[in-house]
This record gives structure tokens, sequence and C-alpha cells, in this order.
């Protein structure tokens, strides 16, 4: 279940900072860019999103090193900076948010099982990188991926 208190908080602070947000997303499937794209007016700080789903897409896309998606896998820390910082270059923002992940209900490894999630926000002078591990269904795991997401982008923004 998504948290409406924290997308609210989230777009208060940037409109109040007049900040800009894109997202990269790959496991949540666009949930992220959607769920915001919901509330009314939202379009003075959200500028876009890039849902790569495939590598090929990360790569073309998002400037993604293809050494470092053979080497690291697309579940990864430098994947999902590579991510936030090629989405929010693309797209122009002063801040971004990137997502690749394992939602399931197959794709897991001993090393990378279902539910594991790799979130980076990315803005001036700051980058960040955070690996979760969620439960529940597909869905379930993509809700909670977007709510991290939202929390991890506060967190960062804020002093």
């Amino acid at each position: 279940m998504k948290n409406p208190t924290t997308l609210t908080q989230l777009i208060e602070i940037f409109r109040s900072r007049k900040l800009t947000l894109s997202f990269a997303e790959s496991c949540t499937g666009g949930r992220l860019s959607a769920y915001v794209a919901e509330q009314p007016g939202v379009s003075d700080i959200f500028l876009g999103s890039v849902i790569s789903y495939s590598n090929q897409v990360k790569e073309d896309l998002l400037g993604v090193r293809r050494d470092t998606l053979l080497s690291e896998g697309a579940v990864s820390d430098k994947i999902a900076r590579q991510m936030a910082h090629g989405v929010r270059r693309q797209i122009h923002s002063d801040w971004s948010v990137a997502i690749t992940g394992i939602a399931g209900p197959s794709g897991g490894s001993p090393e990378k099982p279902v539910g594991t999630v790799w979130f980076a926000v990315c803005g001036p002078n700051f980058e960040a990188a955070e690996k979760k591990l969620f439960k529940g269904s597909r869905v379930e795991i993509q809700d909670h991926a977007v709510n991290f997401a939202i929390e991890f982008l506060i967190q960062s923004v804020l002093p």
C-alpha cells in the first residue's frame, strides 16, 4: 500500500525549493512515475521518467555501461547509480531516483533473491544508493519499492 502522506511531503519539499525530479525505473515498471503523476499539478516538479526494463534500454537511453551490466548484473549498486545519473542527465532534472530489482515471482538467485531492490538517488553534489529486501507478491514488492524510493528521496534532499 502506498503512503500518500509521504508523497505529499515530497511534493511540498520540491515545490518549496523549486526543484525538479526524474525517475529511472526497472522492476517497478513505471509505478513510481504513475503514482506521482496522479497528483494534480505535479508537472511543476516532475519532468519525466525512463522505464528501462531491459538492459538494452538501460544502455541506450541511460548510458549504463555494458561491462558493468555483465560484471555486476542489472540488480546492483553500480547499475542503480548509473541509471540515476543517466536519467538526471537525459531529462535535465535537479534530482533523480533509480530503482532496479527482482519483483518475482521468478528471477531470483541465492545471491539476489526475489525482493532484492537497489535504489539510487542523484542530485547536486549528491549520490547515494541503498539495497532493500522486500517480501510479498510481485505487486507488494513493487509498492514497497515505490514507498521506499519516495522516503529515500526525502531523506536525501532534506539537510
